[in-house]
C-alpha cells in the first residue's frame, strides 16, 4: 500500500485523526497533504482590516503590545484585553474571561508573536469601531534565536481549518506525516518534470508546508498545480480511449431518408454552424464505436433542429432515438416541437414518416402501455421521455441513438441505465447543453467527450433588451416595469415574471435558487403565489394571468403551458421551470423578480425564452441591491452583453471549481485544490497533450507506476462520479 493511502489513524493519535476526519474530510495521508495552505503570513502580516468581516472565523499573526485588565460593568472581577497589531499599525483586540484570561495574561506578553483564531465581532463607538476576537485560539512563536529568526524569514502557512481544530493543529498533524514520509512513486516521469521543470512529489509537498522562502511556495506549487491537470486529463483520456473500443452499429446516412425530406421542408436556412456541427455528428453515427459527442451553444442557436436531424438519420438506418429531459414541462415541449417540425412525418409509417411517442411518470395507464408498446416494437422511431425512459420495463427494439438533454442534471446511473437498453452494443449519445462554457472548462469537464459548439443564431432570432430595475432605490421603476408589461400585452404579446419561490408550500422548489447564490438574512424570496395574487388584484387586473411551477399535477402544468402558447394567457408567472426549453415565439417580456438571487448561467437562459419570434425581447432583472454591491454587478455582467460564452466566465469566476466538476452533487469534495480553470489554460492545454503522449506509449500503465495509483486513488474515492457527469 501507498504512504499515500495510509488511514490517518494509524499515521496520528486517534484525537486530531477523528478531528481531520470530521471537520475536513481528511481521511488518509494523502488528503492530509494535499490540504495545502490557504495563505502564507510572513512576519508582522495581520489578516487584512479591509477583509475583515462580523461573524468571520479568521487567524491572524502578529506581535503582541500591551495587555489591559478591565473591570466588568454589571458584576464584579474582571476581564483581560490585549491588543496585537502588525508592522503597519493594524490593530485587533483580543477579549479574554474567567480563568481563560489568567492563563493568557500568563503567556501573551508584549513584544511576544504568533497566531490568534477565532470569530471576528466589531465593538466600540460607530465613530472609532475595533476589531476584536473573544476568547480564540492562539500559538506563541518560541522566543529561542533559531525560531525567531526562523519567523523572521520563512513564510508560516495558514491553512483552512474549522471548529475546533486551529491551523496549527494542522500545521503540526502534516509535520509528523513529512517528518516520516519516505520515498513517494511519482506519477510524473522523470522526463516531463525535467522538460517542464518540475521538482519531484516529495520535494514539493516539504516546499508548500515548509518553505524557507516564498519562491519555494512558487516552485511547489507550480508541480502541484501540474499534477492535478496532468491526472484529471490522463483519467479523461482513458475513457475516452475506452468509449472506442465498446461496439456500435454505424448509422449511416441515407440520401432518401426520413432527413433529406425533412431538410427540404425546412422553411428555414440552416446556419452554417448548424450545417458543420451536423455534419460532425453525421460522420460519427456511422462509425462502429459510439459516438460521444456534446453540443453546447447558445440560448436559441438551434440545438434542437441539430439534434432531431440526427435522431433522423439513426431512423433512416432502422434504429430508434430516445431524448431524455430533465423536467415533464421540457419533455412535453420537445414532444410538441418535434411534433410541430415533422409535420405530417411525425404520422408513423405514412408518408414515409415514423412515430413520435412521449413517455413520462405522470401518464395515465392506458397511454403509458401504448407508448411502452411502441418503444419495444419499434413503432415509434422517436422516444421522448423523462426519468420514466430509464425504468426496467421500458424497452426499445433497436436503440440507436441516445440524445440527453441538460446533461447535468443526470446521475450516473441513470444514464447507464438508458445505454444498457441498447442491446448488444452501445448507442450513440449525443449530450446537449445550453449553458456555454469556457474552453477550458469544456477540456476539463468534458474531456472524454468530442464538443460541438454553437455560436451563430438563426436568422430571424430578434435582439433581446435587458435592464436592472433597482426596485428598493426607485419603486416608480418597478411601476413603470408593470407599465411595460401592460404596453406588450396591448401589442398582442405576451410576458413571463419570474419568482424565485412557488409559495407556501413545503420544500419549495424555488428555496433551491436562494441557496444556490449563498442566500442571506433579508425578506424571503418572492413566490409565484404571492406575485401573482398582487399583480391580478392590482396593475393587472384585467389580463390573464396564469401560474406554473413544479409542485402543479403534471397534467395541470401542461393545460398551463399549452394555454399559454396558444395565447390564451397574457403573462405566465412561474419558477424556473420554464428555464431550458420552453419556445413560446409571441412571448417578448421577461420579468425577473428578486434576480440576484439566481446564478448569471440561470438569468441567461431564463432570458433566453424570449426574442424567439422576430419580436424584439425585453428582459427587466429586479432587484433590491444598491449599485456597487457583488450580487448588483453580477446584474450589471448579465445586462452589459448576450454573449453566453463571455457570461460563463463571470459565472465561473464566482463559484468554487469543485461545483462546476460536479463534485458537490456527488457529495464529495473537489480533487482540484490548486488548479484553477481560468486561470491555468496553459496549464491544462499541456497537461492534456503530455497524457494524450504518455497514453499513446503506454496505454495500460504498466510502466507509470505512480500515475496509475494515482488515477486509482481518484476513483475509488468515487471523485469519478463527476467525470461521469459527461
Amino acid at each position: 500500500m501507498s504512504r499515500f493511502d495510509e488511514p490517518l489513524t494509524k499515521a496520528l493519535d486517534p484525537k486530531t485523526a477523528k478531528l481531520l476526519h470530521s471537520v475536513l474530510d481528511l481521511e488518509t495521508v494523502g488528503d492530509l497533504l494535499r490540504h495545502y495552505p490557504r495563505r502564507y503570513a510572513e512576519r508582522g502580516e495581520l489578516t487584512s482590516l479591509d477583509a475583515l468581516e462580523v461573524d468571520e472565523h479568521v487567524t491572524v499573526v502578529g506581535e503582541v503590545s500591551r495587555l489591559m485588565r478591565k473591570p466588568m460593568r454589571n458584576r464584579g472581577g474582571t476581564w483581560l484585553e490585549v491588543e496585537v497589531v502588525d508592522g503597519n499599525r493594524n490593530r485587533i483586540y483580543l477579549s479574554f474571561f474567567g480563568k481563560g484570561s489568567h492563563v493568557a495574561e500568563s503567556r501573551l506578553k508584549p513584544g511576544r508573536r504568533g497566531m490568534f483564531a477565532g470569530k471576528v465581532g466589531m465593538f466600540g463607538s460607530r465613530t472609532s469601531p475595533r476589531w476584536q476576537l473573544a476568547h480564540p485560539e492562539f500559538e506563541l512563536f518560541e522566543e529561542s534565536e533559531a525560531s525567531a529568526e526562523e519567523f523572521a524569514s520563512a513564510p508560516v502557512p495558514i491553512y483552512p481549518a474549522g471548529k475546533d481544530l486551529t491551523p496549527w493543529a494542522i500545521r503540526r498533524a502534516i509535520g509528523i506525516v513529512l517528518d516520516t514520509l519516505g520515498p513517494l512513486d511519482d506519477p510524473l516521469p522523470a522526463g516531463l518534470r525535467a522538460r517542464h521543470g518540475l521538482q519531484d512529489l516529495a520535494e514539493a509537498l516539504v516546499a508548500v508546508h515548509r518553505p524557507k522562502t516564498m519562491a519555494d511556495v512558487g516552485r511547489a506549487r507550480k508541480r502541484l498545480k501540474f499534477d492535478e491537470a496532468f491526472v484529471l486529463q490522463a483519467v479523461l483520456l482513458q475513457r475516452r480511449q475506452a468509449a472506442t473500443a465498446w461496439p456500435a452499429k454505424p448509422r449511416p446516412g441515407r440520401p432518401d431518408g426520413l432527413l433529406a425530406d425533412f431538410d427540404a421542408r425546412l422553411p428555414f436556412a440552416l446556419t452554417e454552424g448548424q450545417e458543420r456541427v451536423g455534419a460532425e455528428i453525421a460522420a460519427d453515427l456511422a462509425l462502429e464505436h459510439p459516438m460521444h459527442r456534446l453540443l453546447q451553444g447558445e440560448v436559441g442557436a438551434g440545438k434542437t433542429v441539430v439534434a432531431l436531424r440526427a435522431m433522423l438519420q439513426v431512423v433512416d438506418a432502422g434504429g430508434q432515438a430516445a431524448l431524455l429531459a430533465p423536467t415533464e414541462v421540457l419533455a412535453q415541449q420537445h414532444h410538441r416541437s418535434i411534433t410541430a417540425m415533422l409535420g405530417d412525418l411525425a404520422q408513423g409509417g405514412m408518408f414515409g414518416g415514423t412515430a413520435v411517442t412521449l413517455l413520462t411518470g405522470s401518464m395515465g395507464a392506458a397511454a403509458r402501455r401504448s407508448a411502452l408498446l411502441d418503444a419495444a416494437s419499434g413503432t415509434a422511431g422517436i422516444v421522448v421521455g423523462t426519468h420514466a425512459l430509464l425504468q426496467e420495463h421500458v424497452q426499445f427494439a433497436d436503440l440507436g441513438l441516445v440524445v440527453v438533454d441538460e446533461q447535468h442534471r443526470f446521475g450516473v446511473e441513470q444514464r447507464d441505465a438508458l445505454r444498457e437498453k441498447a442491446g448488444g452494443g452501445r448507442p450513440h449519445v449525443l449530450v446537449m447543453t445550453a449553458t456555454p462554457i469556457p474552453r477550458t472548462v469544456a477540456m476539463t469537464v468534458f474531456g472524454d467527450l468530442e464538443v460541438s459548439t454553437l455560436s451563430q443564431l438563426p436568422s430571424g432570432r430578434a435582439p433581446i433588451t435587458t435592464h436592472v430595475v433597482p426596485a428598493a432605490e426607485k419603486p416608480h421603476f418597478l411601476e413603470r416595469t408593470w407599465q411595460r408589461v401592460r404596453e406588450e400585452v396591448g401589442l398582442g404579446r405576451q410576458a413571463y415574471i419570474v419568482c424565485p419561490r412557488i409559495g407556501d408550500l413545503e420544500g419549495d422548489e424555488g428555496d433551491l435558487a436562494a441557496a444556490a447564490t449563498g442566500g442571506d438574512e433579508r425578506r424571503p424570496p418572492l413566490a409565484v403565489l404571492d406575485v401573482a395574487e398582487l399583480l391580478t388584484e392590482g396593475p393587472f387586473h384585467d389580463l390573464r394571468v396564469g401560474t406554473l411551477h413544479g409542485k402543479l399535477p403534471p397534467e395541470e402544468k401542461d393545460a398551463v403551458m399549452r394555454s399559454f402558447t396558444r395565447g390564451e394567457l397574457d403573462v405566465l408567472v412561474a419558477t424556473t421551470v420554464i428555464e431550458v426549453g420552453v419556445d413560446v415565439p409571441n412571448s417578448s417580456v421577461m420579468i425577473i423578480m428578486d434576480a440576484d438571487r439566481f446564478g448569471v448561467s440561470q438569468l441567461h437562459q431564463l432570458r433566453g425564452r424570449v426574442g424567439r419570434g422576430g419580436l424584439p425581447g425585453l428582459c427587466l432583472l429586479v432587484s433590491d441591491f444598491p449599485e456597487g454591491t457583488p450580487a448588483r454587478a453580477r446584474l450589471d455582467a448579465v445586462a452589459a452583453t448576450l454573449d453566453g460564452f463571455e457570461l460563463s466566465r463571470v459565472d465561473l469566476e464566482q463559484r468554487r471549481e469543485g461545483d462546476v466538476l460536479g463534485a458537490a452533487q456527488s457529495g464529495k469534495r473537489s480533487s482540484l485544490k490548486l488548479l484553477q480553470l481560468l486561470r491555468d489554460e496553459d496549464v491544462i492545454a499541456t497537461a492534456r497533450d503530455e497524457a494524450a503522449a504518455l497514453l499513446t506509449d503506454d496505454p495500460d500503465l504498466e510502466r507509470h507506476t505512480g500515475l496509475r495509483s494515482e488515477i486509482d486513488r481518484l476513483l475509488a474515492d468515487e471523485r469519478a462520479e463527476y467525470l461521469e457527469k459527461t
